[in-house]
């Protein structure tokens, strides 16, 4: 365990950072990271609230999360910008690209946190991983802070030290100086439940936590408990995995700028929901058994129907007439704000049993994955169906939000 060295990399105020860095290869002359600016969703969508923040934002105590027009009272003179997935994607896969080059043990954990195995390795890992953080500024013209120690945990915790552009070591022999002074809520797994928890019986830092009798707080605490008494004394000890978790499920949901309340209107969003959901399990080389749908009244009541299909599908003309027969199932005629479709029971494309109706609608699966070559090289938009023209509705919804699509942290390393 002791031989191990472990970098955790993480992106300072990455949408942000990524959207300034974008702009300012473009041209801009006002680099977003320098003024009051955010990143966050458009209001008229519901989607307004704050993504990332600029280290001058903070000072006017806005915070990720909070909605835009709460950011706009601490601050009327705040820079907003949309979010663009796409390039945030293309960002986060060159620095992995980059990080390549020094060790072939990378797990990526978040769009913008990779794990990275430097253990055994000749070169100075000090020395490394201030190369690392130079070279992404340099080539890819943002900053990250690097975190080091002998596990992902530690080295998770490191990284959050001082920012930005920093390297911060916590190996087990520092624990007690920079760990444990450390507020409870600093702690991996420790949400804000918890920590009302933890602090009713007197447990406010880290350190109180790690020095607290492992029985006791299993009594109280069971497993959980036992858990992030683990971490408050360093303990963890996953590998750094280059394989990404299986995927179990493949979903999108959309959240509408108006109420739906008639069929027509709520036919062609779940279309557009397809379209999404069937180009993404199609880029994984998988093929689902259960589609599921799920919608949410203006008054926010939600129910959910799904079917389960004799063989396994791809297609989106497929997806969206089951999802098209399970929607006209349920639904009442309320006004809608808020859709949903899912694929579950995934298995491999490669191989599969066809039935006599697969045969008949291979050419559309053909068809399907030819779009998809064209809209990722010229763009989503760059093939649309007729029926979205003048409808006021995207013809393709969805994709990596960060409040409702992407898991931005895992329970487990």
């Amino acid at each position: 365990m002791e031989s191990r060295i472990i970098f955790h990399i993480d992106v300072n105020s990455a949408y942000l950072s990524w959207e300034a860095a974008y702009r300012l290869q473009h041209g801009s002359p006002i680099d977003l990271r320098e003024i009051p600016s955010i990143v966050g969703g458009d209001q008229t969508k519901r989607h307004g609230i704050v993504l990332a923040k600029s280290i001058p934002a903070k000072k006017f105590n806005i915070i990720t999360g909070e909605s835009i027009h709460s950011a706009l009272q601490k601050c009327p003179n705040l820079t907003i910008v949309p979010p663009s997935y796409s390039r945030y994607m293309e960002a986060s896969e060159a620095m992995v690209d980059m990080l390549r080059d020094y060790s072939p043990y990378i797990q990526r954990y978040s769009i913008d946190e990779v794990f990275l195995d430097y253990s055994n390795m000749r070169k100075c890992y000090m020395e490394v991983a201030h190369e690392i953080r130079e070279r992404i500024h340099k080539e890819l013209g943002f900053t990250v802070n690097i975190g080091i120690s002998h596990n992902k945990l530690l080295a998770k915790i490191a990284s959050d030290f001082k920012k930005p552009n920093m390297v911060h070591t916590l190996f087990p022999h520092e624990i007690r100086e920079k760990m444990w002074p450390l507020p409870v809520e600093d702690l991996f797994m420790v949400g804000s439940r918890t920590k009302k928890k933890l602090n009713s019986r007197g447990i406010y830092t880290i350190g109180d936590l790690a020095n607290t009798d492992r029985d006791y707080i299993y009594s109280w605490l069971k497993k959980p408990g036992l858990l992030i008494w683990s971490y408050a004394n360093g303990i963890e000890s996953s590998p750094v995995s280059n394989l990404p978790p299986p995927v179990k499920s493949v979903g999108n949901s959309s959240t509408m700028p108006f109420d739906v309340d008639n069929k027509k209107e709520a036919h062609l969003v779940l279309l557009g929901i397809s379209e999404m959901v069937g180009m993404r399990i199609r880029d994984l080389g998988q093929r689902a058994r259960v589609v599921s749908v799920s919608i949410k009244t203006h008054d926010f009541f939600s129910y959910s129907h799904q079917r389960k299909l004799d063989t396994p599908t791809s297609s989106t003309n497929t997806i969206y007439g089951i999802a098209r027969k399970l929607f006209d199932e349920m639904w009442q005629g309320e006004a809608l704000r808020q859709f949903s479709i899912s694929l579950s029971e995934l298995s491999s494309d490669d191989f599969f049993q066809l039935s006599l109706t697969d045969l008949i609608n291979e050419k559309d699966e053909i068809l399907d994955k030819t779009i998809d070559k064209l809209r990722y090289k010229f763009g989503y938009n760059s093939v649309i169906r007729s029926s979205f023209l003048h409808s006021g509705i995207s013809p393709i919804i969805g994709g990596v939000i960060m409040e409702e699509e992407y898991p931005m942290m895992s329970s487990k390393f």
